[in-house]
């Protein structure tokens, strides 16, 4: 489990564009890392459209867009079609990168499975934020915030 301010835990994850991708691939910029439960469910669509409508601000910040669940990259390539995504998702089917970084845990009626957690890596490969438990609604709006707020600081 990762905490503000540790080095980002590296991946290499099986992506929605038929890549494999490292988190090194997103040094220099801001990665905006978010673990969602699945593919298609209300939350999990509400904050992908969210995100998609935000992805060309989010951009402009220098910053990428990642999704991370455990949905194979057939689940992804069908959610991706249905709401034109333009981010990549990655697939973690055993969960390993999902319970390094600590988005794994009691999802109290659902059981146990992947929390709806963001991490915002910075370009020096270190986490600067982690978001908990997040409220898909308005989530992409408040990652633009703290973005600008830390660009704002550093400059």
């Amino acid at each position: 489990m990762v905490k503000e301010g540790d080095k980002a835990i590296d991946f290499e994850l099986d992506g929605s564009d038929g890549k494999k991708h490292t988190l090194g691939e997103f040094s220099g910029k801001y990665l905006v890392l978010y673990f969602y439960p699945k593919d298609n469910t209300p939350g999990c669509t509400i904050e992908a459209n969210e995100f998609n409508k935000k992805v060309a601000d989010i951009r402009k910040l220098g910053a990428e867009v990642v999704g991370i669940s455990k949905d194979d990259l057939k689940s992804h390539a069908k959610f991706k079609d249905k709401y034109d995504l333009n981010f990549l998702l990655l697939s973690d089917p055993e969960s390993r990168i999902i319970k390094a970084y600590g988005a794994y845990g009691n999802r109290g009626i659902f059981g146990y499975g992947t929390l709806r957690n963001t991490y915002i890596i910075g370009p020096s490969g270190k986490i600067v934020k982690i978001f908990e438990k997040v409220s898909p609604k308005g989530h992409a709006d408040e990652v633009i915030q703290f973005i600008e707020s830390s660009e704002s600081a550093a400059n």
